[in-house]
């Protein structure tokens, strides 16, 4: 027995005939491998009764081949977590010990030799605390920039709606305006809000840069158990055979990660539409 596609063969027994006939087995109807079996002759032909045993293994073997294929699946999905949460958990520590570490330690150096000066050169001291004071300004617009890149505080404070009308406003231009219409539940799970604010973003910034657009229009809404994300402009569109830049490949990756779908299209009339497909009932985790 084949897994579909022939990726893997799980079960052989005998010699291969020259002759063969192939069976599909399916297990709630989406076929899951193949059965070869001899073609012609004698031994070919089956009785009811091996017919009927024949029926319970392919039963039996559907249900094996479907769950050593979602084993599969799950531990390459939680390889990919982990791989994921690795990689920004070294992307975190890196900006700690690379910027905010030795910015601190500059701080508390600067201060201290402040104090040392004070009183044998006050213009010496002032300098330094005012530098010092700078210093600390930068560590925390690194620290606004790292909570940012955890998750944008807008969402905390105005939600999905009014943190993608932020957005859109600061994109506006005198030559693009932009439209935000939301019809949202009231509680979105974490990681949906997140990708769809993400997603969201990426389509505006593109917008902005690239579409020579004068009209965008954004609607976040619920359309059953799933959140549609749609972004469209009357701009030039995306040329035939244009390969996927990395922030046309984010959006498909960020809906794939939540087990949604993007699509990007370039409808006759023109301009360009970006459809997400997010499913509300999600425990992924976006960043």
């Amino acid at each position: 027995m084949h897994r579909t596609g022939g990726q893997a063969l799980l079960a052989e027994f005998g010699t291969a005939p020259a002759a063969t006939q192939t069976l599909p087995i399916t297990y709630r109807d989406e076929t899951v491998g193949r059965l070869i079996l001899a073609a012609g002759g004698y031994r070919a032909a089956l009785s009811p009764r091996d017919e009927r045993l024949l029926a319970d293994v392919v039963r039996q073997a559907a249900a094996a081949a479907r769950s050593s294929y979602l084993a599969a699946e799950l531990q390459v999905s939680r390889e990919r977590l982990v791989g994921a949460r690795e990689e920004e958990r070294r992307r975190v520590r890196r900006d700690l010990h690379d910027g905010l570490g030795p910015a601190l330690g500059g701080v508390a150096l600067r201060i201290d030799t402040a104090r040392n000066l004070m009183r044998a050169d006050g213009v010496r001291a002032d300098a330094l605390l005012k530098q010092a004071r700078e210093d600390v300004s930068a560590a925390l617009a690194d620290v606004r920039r790292l909570v940012h890149d955890l998750r944008p505080p807008a969402l905390d404070d105005v939600g999905l709606a009014g943190a993608v009308g932020q957005l859109a406003e600061r994109l506006r231009t005198p030559k693009l305006a932009t439209q935000v219409s939301a019809d949202l539940p009231a509680d979105l799970p974490a990681a949906v809000e997140v990708a769809a604010y993400r997603i969201a973003s990426e389509a505006l910034t593109n917008v902005a840069k690239h579409a020579n657009a004068t009209v965008c229009t954004v609607r976040l809404a619920a359309d059953g158990e799933t959140l549609v994300v749609e972004v469209a402009d009357d701009g030039t569109g995306i040329a035939a055979g244009t390969p996927s830049g990395v922030g046309l490949v984010s959006l498909r990756e960020r809906a794939a990660e939540l087990g949604g779908r993007c699509e990007i299209e370039c409808p006759a009339s023109g301009g360009t539409v970006v459809r997400a497909r997010l499913p509300l009932a999600t425990t992924a985790v976006s960043s």
